[in-house]
This record gives C-alpha cells, sequence and structure tokens, in this order.
C-alpha cells in the first residue's frame, strides 16, 4: 500500500508541473484558464477561450512541457539500463560517447549549412546528431568486442570514455575554428527547448513508446545481471547478445534526446539512483518509475530556465548541471555512509 501511495505522489507531482509549466511565463494563466483551453483543444471547439491564450499554450508551452518530460524519460531510462548492465553508479550512454558523438554531427551541420534534401532543415540537424551518436556508440562496443571478446564492463566502459574524449577533442578543434557559429554551437550543447514544437514531440513520442515496451521485456535479465556477469552466465543467460541489445536501445534513446534538444546532462544519473532508493532495485518497477522522475525533474528544469531569470532564458543543460551536481553528489556520499 505505501509504494502505491508513493506512486500516486509521483504522478500527481508529474501532473502539477505539468500544469505550472503550461500556466508560468511571460503570460501568467490560473490552472483553471489551462484546463479551460486545454479542454476546448481536445474537444476540437473554441467557446470562450482568447485566441492568443490558446496559441501560446498549445502551440509553445503545451508541447514544450510534453517535450521535456518526454526528454527526460528517455534519458532516465537509458541511465537506468547502463547502470544496471555495466554495473557501474556512473555509467549512462554519454560514458559510452553518444551525445559527444551528436555533438559532432551536429556541429559539422552548423558549420558546413548542410541540409538533407528528405528532411529539410528542420530535421537535419536531429537526424545529423542522432546518427553521430549511435555511430560513436556502436564503434564503441565493436573496438571493445575486438579488445575483449567478452565484453567485460571495464572494458566497454574505458573504451567508451576514450571514444568520448577523441571525439569531444575534434569537436573542440570544429568549435575554434568556427567562432562564427560559436554560441549556437555552445547552446546547443547546454541543451534547450526554445523553438520546439509538435512535430518534435511526434520524434520523441513513439522511439520512447516502443523502447521502454522492449525494455520491459528484459527487465528480468537486468535483475539478473545486476548480480554480476558470472552469476549470469550460469543461469543461461545470453549476456554478450543481451547487452548489445539494450546498450543500443539506450544510445536510441539518448541519441534522439540530444539530437532533438542538445546536450542535458545528470539526468539519467540522478534518477535511477533517486528511484531506487524509494522503491528498492527490482527493474520492473525502476525502469518506468526513473522515466517518470527523469520527465519530472526535466519539466522542472525547463521552467526555471525560463522563470528564474526572466526574460533571459538559461540553457536547460546548465540548470540540469547546477542542480543536479550537488544533488548527485549528496545522493552519491549519504549513500557511501550508510554502507
Amino acid at each position: 500500500m505505501k509504494r502505491i501511495v508513493k506512486i500516486l505522489l509521483a504522478v500527481a507531482a508529474a501532473l502539477l508541473i505539468l500544469v505550472g509549466s503550461i500556466a508560468v511565463g511571460s503570460v501568467n494563466l490560473s490552472p483553471g484558464q489551462v484546463a479551460e483551453i486545454l479542454m476546448a483543444k481536445l474537444s476540437g471547439g473554441s467557446g470562450t477561450v482568447d485566441p492568443n491564450l490558446s496559441a501560446i499554450v498549445w502551440e509553445m508551452r503545451f508541447p514544450r512541457a510534453v517535450l521535456a518530460f518526454l526528454t527526460g524519460a528517455a534519458l532516465s531510462a537509458s541511465g537506468t539500463v547502463m547502470q544496471s548492465i555495466l554495473k557501474n553508479p556512473l555509467a549512462s550512454s554519454y560514458t559510452l560517447g553518444v551525445s559527444s558523438g551528436a555533438s559532432l554531427c551536429a556541429a559539422l551541420v552548423m558549420v558546413t549549412g548542410v541540409t538533407f534534401p528528405l528532411l529539410g532543415s528542420l530535421f537535419t540537424l536531429p537526424a545529423a546528431g542522432f546518427a553521430g551518436g549511435l555511430a560513436t556508440v556502436f564503434l564503441a562496443l565493436a573496438f571493445a568486442a575486438r579488445l575483449d571478446g567478452k565484453m567485460e564492463n571495464q572494458t566497454v566502459i574505458l573504451v567508451g570514455m576514450v571514444f568520448s574524449l577523441f571525439v569531444n577533442a575534434i569537436l573542440t578543434l570544429i568549435t575554434a575554428l568556427s567562432r562564427e557559429h560559436l554560441q549556437q554551437m555552445v547552446f546547443w550543447q547546454m541543451g534547450g527547448f526554445t523553438g520546439r514544437n509538435w512535430s518534435h514531440v511526434a520524434v520523441m513520442f513513439p522511439v520512447l513508446v516502443i523502447s521502454m515496451l522492449v525494455l520491459q521485456r528484459f527487465t528480468p535479465e537486468m535483475d539478473i545481471m545486476s548480480f554480476g556477469e558470472e552469476q549470469a552466465m550460469s543461469i543461461g543467460v545470453d549476456l554478450k547478445r543481451i547487452k548489445l541489445l539494450l546498450i543500443g536501445i539506450a544510445a536510441l534513446l539518448t541519441g534522439t534526446a540530444v539530437s532533438l534538444v542538445g546536450v542535458i546532462g545528470f539526468v539519467d544519473l540522478i534518477a535511477p539512483h533517486v528511484v531506487r532508493r524509494i522503491f528498492g532495485s527490482s527493474h520492473r518497477l525502476v525502469l518506468p518509475l526513473s522515466a517518470l522522475f527523469g520527465g519530472t525533474f526535466l519539466m522542472l528544469a525547463e521552467l526555471i530556465s525560463r522563470t528564474v531569470m526572466a526574460p533571459t532564458i538559461i540553457p536547460v543543460g546548465a540548470v540540469t548541471a547546477l542542480v543536479g551536481a550537488p544533488f548527485f553528489a549528496l545522493v552519491f556520499f549519504r549513500g557511501r555512509k550508510l554502507k
């Protein structure tokens, strides 16, 4: 019963922050106005709703809040998977170079001005970032497999960090040589939701739903792998195949998120730790609840980024870093003391 109450409180907090994200801004709205506008849009009517307020809510704030939630959920689910299969509290798709590869390809698009004919200018940058992130992580995995046929966790993490540092060095060089694009590249790397709309939500939503359904199918294997690779192999788990599959899905989630909104850190590290402390270690619960917590956290960060220094908008990645770094340190060191 206590667990159900905690889950209901988490859902209520998410809904409360969603309403706050929609209501608070340059033009503040009441919860009643938000509900009236959303009901009018969903029912297909207009009623007595002010068309200007309706446009602000439906075309700007609501999709931005939904995308923030989906992005946070994707990053948190990815972090849960990585921490589980690599048994490392600092493991994430970022560790394996997804964000670095995505940033590099996005920077190349910004500098060259290339536009993919079938995608247009809107989705060229996300597509390039996504492809770069996936390419980097799979190159890292292939290299790790050549070094260690069993793909030991330490080997995968070390190779991923080396690839990430190498790609970041190339990105730094491009940034230094293309100063006219410096501000655009820096802000993209810090993450943000300005200018995002329903078309971005339409890309993130199916990727998240399908990935979560597949990952939920493998939660028993993640529980087993958490106890160690030898135990998993003795039970009959095809460790290499499942590890590659889960890392690939985690990279897909992070790569899609990074390519749409830029690099946003700490969400995928914090959410799994908090959820495990509150709800235990069973991935059947940890995976969906980490997505819920991460989505809520990123919605709150997006709201703070728009309001704390209004009308100036702070990059969301900067907010998550400022809030997440000390929070993560508190959780991590408190856990060490308990041991």
